[in-house]
């Protein structure tokens, strides 16, 4: 059976694609989709498949491609707990190369590709051959604003140098010792099993003004289908990833988080519109 381009067998999904490569990408206000993005132009006949595409289904992920990318963003010096899930079901037959790269407005991009790297080792005979780390302007509106100006900027185009050196290494298939902090281990120890723990619930620290317009947005671009529109307002269902996206692409910044909140700029990825932060179903 063929489900939204997932063929479904004895409780197994496998991507079936022409392409020699596919990019897996979780994404809230669109950094780690747009170093997707610009990977796939370099590498040609990429697929770019949202790892929230698998949230709402079950079974051993295969993907049956020869090269593999999974683009994702530091949460609490680890994994978003989607993209650990997701990585926990894949199932490798013949790939030959398998990257990683991380994007992070602070610290913690190590542990977390040593993280996804032990995740693949436990449950497949394929590790990462490779992980990279792309500094991004931060997005965690819980906690401080997003760099603006000039200092974004600097920021960005400083990305695009780094991502444009990975394209070529993942085009060339060059493998590379991962990165490795013993601080940032400790850190994860420390903090990543708390964050996961709470995670879901953090949703509830969240307001809707009474400038909200019912325009849906917010649900839209939600990785986790964890806001429904009911009577014209959102209701968050504790699902939350945590990704910040219905607060920085509510189009009225209606969504705050405590008063703190309400001066702050909002932050998406100048590379990625709002349609593209829609799509949690593969064409």
């Amino acid at each position: 059976m063929t489900i939204n381009g997932i063929t479904i067998l004895d409780n197994e999904i496998t991507t079936r694609t022409k392409m020699s490569t596919v990019i897996y990408y979780f994404t809230g206000t669109g950094n780690s989709l747009s170093v997707a993005k610009k990977i796939a132009a370099t590498l040609g006949e990429t697929e770019l498949v949202p790892v929230a595409s698998f949230y709402d289904t079950t079974g051993d992920i295969t993907p049956g491609v020869e090269r593999i990318g999974i683009v994702f963003p530091v949460y609490f010096i680890g994994l978003p707990a989607m993209v650990a899930s997701f990585v926990s079901r894949l199932r490798f037959r013949n790939e030959k190369y398998i990257f990683a790269v991380c994007t992070f407005g602070g610290t913690g991009a190590a542990p977390a590709l040593q993280q996804l790297n032990g995740i693949l080792q436990q449950n497949t005979s394929h590790g990462l051959d490779a992980g990279f780390m792309v500094k991004m302007p931060g997005n965690y509106i819980l906690m401080y604003e997003s760099p603006k100006g000039e200092k974004r900027a600097k920021i960005l185009a400083t990305a695009d140098n780094e991502i444009a050196r990975i394209a070529e290494a993942a085009l060339q298939c060059r493998k590379a010792k991962l990165p490795y902090s013993f601080f940032g281990e400790i850190l994860h120890i420390l903090f990543y099993h708390r964050f996961l723990s709470r995670v879901h619930g953090e949703d509830q620290k969240f307001t809707v003004s009474e400038k909200c317009t019912s325009c849906g947005t917010c649900a839209a671009v939600c990785p986790a289908n964890n806001i429904k529109i009911v009577q014209k307002k959102p209701v968050f269902q504790h699902r939350c990833e945590l990704c910040c996206g219905c607060i920085h692409n509510c189009p009225v910044q209606a969504i705050q988080v405590g008063i703190k909140t309400e001066g702050w700029q909002r932050y998406r990825n100048p590379d990625v519109t709002v349609s593209e932060l829609k799509l949690r179903e593969l064409s």
